[in-house]
Order: structure tokens, then C-alpha cells, then sequence
């Protein structure tokens, strides 16, 4: 069916039927008595769940479109208890087809990583903990609905976050400095809940992970993310390279950005905001501009992905202006009973507008590939794979850039080279510090912001912590993080799927053709292979070898110190 997002219908789905779905298509597996059987009653499950995802994935779109909204509001609330409880049912289910006869079969048509998936999946459940589960997801929504639910005096107004963010790049210092110290005070009050809501979220994930026999929250935590092909170990690795080869490049980043600007380093966070004294690079357009250039960009890019983007727009398939009451950030997913992506965004005039336009799309284009895959978990890889699409999809822009930056291309070229590298440590550090956290879980909330602290000077020792702007400089700042109260141990999947991306910018930098090809060598095999079975497929190195960081640091470092600064200040 094509219809637009505005004309899908919702519909809460009975829980209590879908439960006795499950367990009869369960029951029909465990009887079949041919691979054709069973072959059928999988195929009648992958239709159920994908259904049921369906309803479920409107719902939650449409909350945080519009937090405030009080029937999406109860069908969030809804889904918090009926998904820990149907969890049950799947997992009876995945048992049955891990203990199938036909599982050879079932791996020769559709291969073995569905499996593989299906072992780990099993670890991450127990009917005990479903009301733990169940509470973590109100928990989630708390947090979401109180950062959604911001506004922030500023200059005789009132704003939202996302906002507030133009302000707080502004080229002028004091207007710069008051919308940090402004959102930093909405921060400092709402202290309290915030320290509330995680200190209740990390003693219950530490509860679910005794409970299903693991030593804490982290084990459990890296099968919940599906990681199927690295560890805890390959990700710590990961960690000294970044202290070793790009803190040091990004320290050298803002030294030459103080210069620019007259400060001094450590620079404070509202100056570091600030790259160019004449200002950030914005975006030429608004935002129809935006996405109508954006149409050229993908139209020309290839022939799939201008379909792609087409039928975005024809059908309603992005929300991405930012307005009150809706929930902060960006994300894509997908509505499995249309085979369509959909794109949420928080447009607020930066040139994050852009970057979103082509990271979120990254996304989406990779679903749109993969849409209609069977089993329905292959249309998405693991989360550090489909960042790979998202950031990538960003750098393949670049010789589209000028229809979006207009006067302020070369500024974004340089700011959007310099901010993937310098993210990096950013991102590795919020890894460290969930690590952290949940080996020790009785931290107090005091501890939790001593120990942020601590990491801002090993991975971003170019901030001044002075105390001057509240929250920010008091080493309070993770708690505008979602993902940290979110989802767990993702972050650190943005810094390596950044580093892939950066392999990406590199070979494009000489044969985009190639880089193109390579993309979608990556891209087309969507969640049918791990991660690492992606790289090699596409012909690129790993992150967790070493060399593969220090290589791409060696590339950015000589890009930015033979690009041309001259009119740009």
C-alpha cells in the first residue's frame, strides 16, 4: 500500500491474542513434520511480529512527534508493558527454532546469522525480570518527556533545546556565553529528576543482569545491542587508540580554533561551540530548501537512492521541523507493513539540518535497500553497522555541498571533517563512562559527575572546567546524553562507525566512483552479515586494528593542514 504517513492507520492490536499467535505459530513449529511446514509457520510469524512492530513503531513515532499528545502518550505506556510481557512469547518462539530439526535448512535458505542472533537474544530474557523491563521503559519515556519538555527563558522568550541551539553557536561571545549558561541553569534545575531517573535505571539494569546470571549490567548489555562480533576487550582496545592518535589530533584542532578566534586553550565550552569568528557555516536555504536540494543530491547520487528519496517526500515520510513539545534529537526506523523508512529530525537552522538530512537519510536508504527481507531482521544490521550508512552517507554529500551551503561551503568542509574527528573522543568517552557506572553501580550521583569529570581530561583535556557555565563546567554535561539513559553502550558505536566513515571520505577524496561502489558493497547485504563480515565485504579495514585509526588520522591531519584558510576567519 502507498500511503502516506499521515493515512497509515493505528490500531492497538489485543496483547492478549497476539500472546496466543505466538505460542500457536510456536506449538505449529515444534509439530511440523517437513521443512515446507515449517518454512510456512515462519513465514506466518515473520508476518505477525512485523505487524505488531508496525502498530508499535506508529505509536511511538507519532509520541514523539508530539510528547504532549494524550492518546500517543497512553499507546507509549501502553507498549512499555505489553513488549516485556510479549518478549515471553517471542523468546518461546526463538527457542523453538534454535531447537528446530530443520535449522540447517532454515540456515542454507537464509543463512546462519540468524541463528547466531537467535542464541544471544535468548541470553538477554527471563519472565523474572519483566517488570523490571517494564519499569525501565517508563523510566525512558520520564527522561524523554522532561528534556522534551523544556523551555528556557532566553532574551524575553521562551525555547526548546533544540531551539536554543542556534543561540549557543552565535559569532557573538556574550550572546554565545548566556544561551549556555541559560540551558545549563534548565539543566541544574531539573537536577534532581535527572539524577533520579538514572540512578533508578542503572540499579534496575544491574538487578536484570544478576537476575539472568551475568555479574552486572555489562555482559547483558552488549547482547542486548546484538553484538555478535566483537567484545568488550576489542571495544577497550579501541578506546587507547582513540587517546593515543586522535586526542592528541583533536587537541591540535581546537588549538588552531582559538587562534582563529583570540582565545586561549583550554577554551570554555561556549567558545569551543564557535569555530570561525565570522561564524558557524549555515545552511543557504530553509528547510525546503533544504530537503529540495537534498532531492537533486540523491537524484544524482544513483538512480536507487533518487527513488528512494522521491518516495520519501511523496509520502510524508519525514517529520523535521522543530516544534513544541517534540521529543529532542533525530532517529530513523522503519514501518515494516508499508516497507518504508521514516526520518524524525529537530531542524533549527544550523548545518546540523543538513548533516541530519543526509545521516538520518544514510539510514533510511540502507532500510529502503534491505526492505522486505526475510527474516525481517535482516533488513538492519548491528547499531555500529548502520551508523556506517548514516555517517558515510554524510561525506558522500560533500560534492553536493555548495547547493547547501552556499558562501559557506569551504567552511563546511573543513568544520565537517574536523567535527567527525573530533567526536570521536566525545563519543569514546561516554562509552567509558557507562562502563564505568555499571561496574560500579552504588556510585552516588556525586560520584557519577566526579568521574565524568575526570574523563573530560583524558579524552577532551581542550575544555576549561571552571565552573563558569552551569552544568557544562561542573562536569555535569552527560545528562543531556539520551543514549546514555536510553540505550546503553550504543555511543560507542557512533565513534567507530565513524572511523569506517572516515575510510570513506578518504577514497572518495581521489575516486569517488570507487567509494560509491564500496558503499554500496557495504550497504546492500543489509543485517545478513556481522559487522566485520560488512568491512571485508566492502574491501575496508576494521576499527579495532589499530591501524586502521592511526591511517585515517594520518589522511584527516594532512587534509586539514594543506586546506586553504585564506578568506575564511
Amino acid at each position: 500500500m502507498s500511503l502516506k504517513f499521515s493515512e497509515m492507520p493505528y490500531e492497538r492490536p489485543d496483547a492478549e491474542a497476539a500472546k496466543q499467535r505466538l505460542s500457536s505459530l510456536t506449538e505449529a513449529l515444534k509439530s511440523a513434520e517437513s521443512y515446507e511446514a515449517a518454512r510456512e509457520v515462519f513465514l506466518q510469524c515473520e508476518k505477525e511480529m512485523r505487524h505488531i512492530s508496525t502498530a508499535s513503531t506508529l505509536a511511538s513515532i507519532r509520541h514523539s512527534i508530539d510528547t504532549r499528545d494524550e492518546f500517543y502518550d497512553g499507546e507509549e505506556k501502553f507498549w512499555n508493558a505489553a513488549w516485556p510481557e510479549l518478549e515471553e512469547y517471542v523468546q518461546e518462539w526463538t527457542a523453538a527454532m534454535l531447537a528446530s530439526p530443520f535449522r540447517a535448512d532454515f540456515a542454507q535458505e537464509y543463512g546462519g546469522l540468524m541463528f547466531t542472533n537467535a542464541e544471544i537474544a535468548l541470553k538477554t530474557f527471563s519472565p523474572e525480570i519483566i517488570p523490571e523491563l517494564q519499569r525501565e521503559s517508563d523510566l525512558t519515556q520520564e527522561y524523554e518527556k522532561l528534556i522534551a519538555s523544556a523551555k528556557i527563558p532566553f532574551e524575553g522568550g521562551e525555547y526548546t533545546i533544540s531551539q536554543l541551539a542556534p543561540m549557543k553557536k552565535d559569532a557573538d561571545d556574550a550572546r554565545r556565553l548566556a544561551a549556555w549558561k541559560a540551558e545549563g541553569q534548565w539543566y541544574k534545575q531539573n537536577q534532581p529528576a535527572l539524577d533520579g531517573i538514572y540512578d533508578e535505571l542503572v540499579h534496575l539494569r544491574d538487578k536484570m543482569g544478576r537476575a539472568l546470571g551475568f555479574d552486572g549490567y555489562t555482559q547483558l548489555g552488549y547482547y542486548r545491542m546484538c553484538r555478535n562480533c566483537y567484545t568488550k576487550s576489542d571495544v577497550e582496545r579501541f578506546r587507547a587508540a582513540v587517546v593515543k592518535y586522535l586526542v592528541p589530533l583533536a587537541e591540535g584542532i581546537y588549538r588552531a580554533q582559538a587562534e582563529r578566534l583570540g582565545k586561549s586553550c583550554p577554551m570554555s565550552f561556549a567558545d569551543c561551540a564557535l569555530e570561525f569568528r565570522s561564524g558557524n557555516p549555515k545552511p543557504a536555504a530553509d528547510a525546503e530548501g533544504i530537503l529540495k536540494h537534498a532531492q537533486t543530491f540523491y537524484n544524482e547520487l544513483s538512480y536507487e537512492t533518487g527513488e528512494f528519496f522521491d518516495t520519501m517526500l511523496d509520502r510524508g515520510l519525514m517529520d523535521v521541523l522543530s516544534t513544541e513539545g517534540k521529543a529532542a534529537g533525530g532517529y530513523c526506523t522503519s514501518l515494516g507493513d508499508y516497507s518504508v523508512p521514516f526520518i524524525f529530525a529537530n531542524f533549527n537552522g544550523t548545518q546540523d539540518d543538513v548533516e541530519v538530512v543526509t545521516h538520518e537519510a544514510g539510514h533510511a536508504f540502507a532500510s529502503w535497500m534491505n526492505r522486505g527481507r526475510v527474516p525481517a531482521e535482516y533488513e538492519w544490521p548491528t547499531s555500529e553497522a548502520c551508523e556506517v550508512h548514516s555517517m558515510s552517507m554524510e561525506f558522500l554529500s560533500w560534492p553536493w555541498a555548495e547547493g547547501f551551503f552556499g558562501a559557506d561551503t569551504r567552511k563546511f568542509y573543513y568544520s565537517h571533517l574536523a567535527g567527525a574527528l573530533t567526536f570521536i573522543p566525545y563519543g569514546t568517552m561516554v562509552d567509558h563512562f557507562q562502563h564505568e557506572v555499571y561496574a560500579h553501580p552504588d556510585y552516588t550521583p556525586r560520584r557519577r559527575h566526579e568521574l565524568w569529570r575526570e574523563l573530560l581530561g583524558v579524552y577532551m583535556p581542550w575544555l576549561k572546567l571552571d565552573g563558569d557555565i552551569p552544568f557544562y563546567a561542573e562536569g555535569e554535561g552527560w545528562q543531556r546524553q539520551l543514549h546514555i539513559y536510553c540505550n546503553p553502550f550504543y555511543y560507542i558505536d557512533y565513534c567507530l562507525a565513524q572511523t569506517v566513515s572516515l575510510q570513506f571520505w578518504a577514497i572518495s577524496q581521489s575516486d569517488f566512483a570507487a567509494a560509491w561502489q564500496k558503499y554500496m558493497a557495504y550497504t546492500a547485504p543489509g543485517g545478513s552479515m556481522t559487522f566485520t563480515e560488512l568491512l571485508q565485504n566492502a574491501g575496508l579495514d576494521s576499527p579495532f586494528d589499530e591501524k586502521c585509526l592511526r591511517t585515517v588520522c594520518e589522511a584527516a591531519e594532512k587534509w586539514l593542514r594543506e586546506f586553504d584558510m585564506s578568506g575564511i576567519s
